[in-house]
């Protein structure tokens, strides 16, 4: 199943709604809250981040960077910034390697100045 959802993913156009469909069957094999986590990101990429942020928030995975990064784009991408900017702090608070630590900071940045607040 991970081999034909990588198949998916090389594909162009990639078909988002196959590639969450395949997640959910994995999900339900593996009974893994990171799969359902990756099934979050590619229901998000289907049919909208607020469809995705509904599976992430249901996610016991409290001290995972990912599932709070994932959430901040989810949030991001909804205009939500505040909720965003939140997510990227705890996101930030979990974060071992430095290349994705930086990119967490500048993601925040970002959000920062787009809406008018300094850090």
């Amino acid at each position: 199943m991970q081999a034909a959802i990588a198949s998916l993913h090389a594909d162009e156009p990639r078909d988002r709604s196959h590639i969450a469909a395949l997640y959910g069957e994995l999900a339900e094999l593996t009974e893994s809250p990171v799969v359902e986590l990756s099934r979050a990101v590619a229901v998000a990429e289907a049919l909208g981040p607020e469809h995705g942020l509904e599976i992430a928030d249901r996610l016991a995975l409290e001290d995972y960077h990912y599932l709070h990064s994932t959430r901040a784009e989810l949030l991001r991408r909804l205009g939500r910034s505040a909720e965003a900017r939140d997510a990227y702090r705890r996101a930030l608070a979990f974060v071992h390697d430095d290349a994705e630590r930086r990119l967490l900071e500048r993601r925040l940045a970002e959000l920062g100045t787009a809406s008018g607040q300094v850090r």
